[in-house]
């Protein structure tokens, strides 16, 4: 039922008819229930946690930390053992003080998504419900009202005054009047489909009616979520500044290393005793 449609460019009652939708009475029930567990709730999917060893290792791969091991290693092949664990021992507490600080944010951000259960008015059954949006199923009719964010993509069936912001999709941050009249043209972008709302977006005023045609990964804003997941995360701007740091400062000690190494060599020092310095 989620198949691509040009929603926008088909009349109200053929929209409800591929639907198996009714503008004034909604979904059943139970039909909405079968259809909830065919095409699953209706939300973004989120990509896989890592796991505690993968952070563990990220916590390694810093240049400073990488510096470190070396040294460790250094000091284990001339027989200071005791270095070598005294430096491992600062190493492993350091990556699980970032591997516990990073697994407790995922957390706290998981708890807050779990005590945020929003809620939208649908007709089922000819009545007015209240429904958690994840619930949400094709074909069922939802209510519009300025401040509402458009929990799906849907129809427009009536539209009084209706405009919506739709800067998330479209970076357009002036809002698009909104109408139910069927647009001739099937191959209208996303920001002119005006008998259309989409999810994420938000209603700033007026009021309408809507008959959802794509939930979840199936809206447009899904398709931009699944672009984003197949797409390596870019590191912030702090990141890349204290990757830049790492690499400097790695330099400056190696070139250190390297004179000290060097100059002990030329003063007739022995080669263990230089690595040993």
């Amino acid at each position: 039922m989620q198949q691509q449609m040009n929603w926008h460019a088909i009349e109200i009652e053929q929209v409800c008819r591929e639907l198996s939708s009714h503008p004034e009475q909604g979904l059943d029930n139970s039909e909405a229930e079968q259809r909830l567990v065919e095409y699953g709730p209706n939300a973004l999917e989120e990509p896989p946690g890592r796991s505690i060893f993968a952070m563990f290792v990220d916590q390694l791969k810093e240049v400073l930390v990488l510096i470190l091991i070396a040294a460790a290693l250094i000091s284990g092949l001339v027989g200071e053992f005791a270095d070598t664990i005294v430096i491992m021992i600062i190493v492993i507490l350091n990556a699980s003080l970032g591997v516990y600080q990073e697994n407790k944010a995922e957390q706290a951000l998981k708890a807050l998504k779990k005590m945020t259960r929003p809620i939208v008015k649908v007709i089922r059954e000819g009545k007015v419900a209240q429904v958690e949006i994840e619930t949400l199923v094709p074909g069922d009719i939802i209510l519009l009202e300025a401040g509402d964010a458009i929990p799906a993509d849907a129809r427009l069936l009536e539209a009084f005054s209706l405009q919506a912001n739709e800067a998330a999709l479209t970076g357009e941050s002036v809002p698009v009047e909104k109408s139910p009249a069927k647009l001739d043209n099937e191959e209208v972008p996303i920001g002119d489909r005006t008998n259309m709302v989409f999810m994420g977006t938000t209603i700033t005023a007026g009021r309408g009616k809507a008959v959802v045609t794509g939930t979840g990964m199936k809206t447009e804003l899904g398709k931009i979520a699944q672009l984003l997941q197949e797409t390596a995360p870019e590191p912030t701007p702090l990141q890349r500044r204290l990757g830049e740091l790492g690499k400097f400062l790695g330099i400056i000690a190696g070139v250190i290393v390297a004179i000290v190494f060097v100059t002990g060599l030329w003063r007739g020092g022995e080669l263990m005793e230089m690595f040993m310095v």
